[in-house]
């Protein structure tokens, strides 16, 4: 593989793509699109892919229902960040799951609890913990990060009355 050093600025009309190059296959897989800015979550179920969301913010409506987000299978580099947009805090929970319980987080989020006057830290086992249900948010701005093709680093801070809760599915 050739490296390409550029000496000004690299610019392009549309976007910028990572892939990532099977090297048995040949077969490309896309990691992140950048360049195309935010994408609006809709209120409902959604299965994120990395072509479509990595790389970007993702919106987070305030839901009419709780919603489920469900992640693709991990790829090192993939990132999805995921922002509360509602103008109000949410009656509803948004989840955010792996593909499955092969696929599970490592780290946590920081809770800043607005009933309680409190700040504290939620943390996954780390082991088998592929769910995370972020509980009546007022606001959050979550990060998932593709480690390997098993995990998923997650970081970032939930404004909330409820604690998130990692699970297994």
């Amino acid at each position: 593989m050739a490296n390409t050093t550029f000496t000004g600025a690299v610019r392009s009309e549309s976007t910028f793509k990572t892939v990532s190059k099977n090297s048995s296959t040949g077969a490309i897989t896309e990691i992140a699109t950048l360049g195309d800015g935010p994408v609006s979550l809709s209120d409902g179920d959604v299965t994120l892919t990395n072509a479509t969301h990595s790389g970007r913010i993702l919106f987070v409506p305030d839901g009419g229902q709780d919603n489920t987000y469900t992640l693709p299978a991990p790829i090192a580099g993939s990132v999805f960040r995921f922002v509360y947009a509602g103008g109000a805090a949410d009656a509803t929970d948004a989840l955010i799951i792996t593909p499955g319980n092969s696929n599970f987080y490592i780290g946590g989020v920081t809770l800043l609890d607005t009933d309680g006057d409190s700040i504290s830290s939620v943390f996954s086992n780390g082991s088998s913990n592929s769910s995370i249900q972020l509980n009546v948010p007022a606001g959050f701005d979550v990060t998932i990060v593709g480690l390997n093709t098993t995990n998923y680093q997650i970081f970032g801070n939930v404004t909330s009355t409820t604690a998130p809760a990692f699970a297994d599915q």
